[in-house]
């Protein structure tokens, strides 16, 4: 006996049980990379799209946009990432002249829950959604990026890569990945969207261009 809500799906359909079945679809074929500055813009036109907030700085323009991304958001505690590039760029320095409390990033997660900037690199980004991808480990907690307020993510043009399938292929060894596609978003169920229900209400991509 045929399940209704299946008979219901083939009425739909416009179907019978004994209607054949079609073709498959056509498989796309991988999306190829285009030129660095090409995909730089088209990333971070992505993540305007998706209510984020996006911008190219050398290194030496890191410290200006810090200050004032922490006088825009009332910044007063914040917590980093663990790695060498982050305190290559003195991100950390800058914040503590800024008198921003720094906790540490593995601290506990209901004290991460009152940073209100949360720093991250990105391990992968994806031009065509505007995607961030982190791996996940000891020196890059995952909560950094889920539970401050604000999610500052900076980015190489290197961590660029043309689809998931090459971010799979290069993360196979990784135990956790968190994909990133804009500030946290929820609907209800008049399909109403609300940011920073669940995660980060703003999200920040710089690319760093050296």
């Amino acid at each position: 006996m045929t399940h209704p809500v299946i008979e219901d799906i083939r009425k739909t359909l416009g179907r019978s049980a004994q209607t054949p079945i079609g073709p498959r679809p056509a498989i796309l074929a991988a999306r190829r990379s285009g030129p660095v500055d090409s995909e730089i813009e088209q990333f971070l036109g992505e993540i305007k799209k998706l209510s984020g907030a996006g911008q190219r700085l050398a290194p030496e323009g890191i410290a200006g946009a810090l200050q004032a991304l922490v006088a825009e958001r009332k910044i007063k505690k914040a917590t980093l990432w663990n790695t060498p590039w982050l305190h290559s760029l003195g991100l950390a320095e800058s914040l503590r002249a800024m008198h921003v409390e720094l906790v540490s990033s593995n601290a506990d997660k209901h004290e991460l829950t009152h940073c209100d900037l949360g720093i991250t690199e990105a391990d992968f980004a994806l031009p065509e959604t505007g995607t961030i991808v982190l791996r996940s480990s000891a020196e890059k907690p995952r909560a950094v990026s889920l539970l401050p307020r604000v999610h500052l993510a900076i980015i190489s043009p290197e961590a660029l890569r043309a689809d998931m399938h090459q971010v799979f292929a290069e993360a196979r060894d990784s135990h956790y990945l968190v994909f990133i596609t804009g500030p946290s978003r929820t609907a209800d169920i008049e399909l109403t969207i609300t940011l920073g229900v669940h995660g980060p209400k703003d999200l920040f991509a710089w690319m760093v261009i050296a």
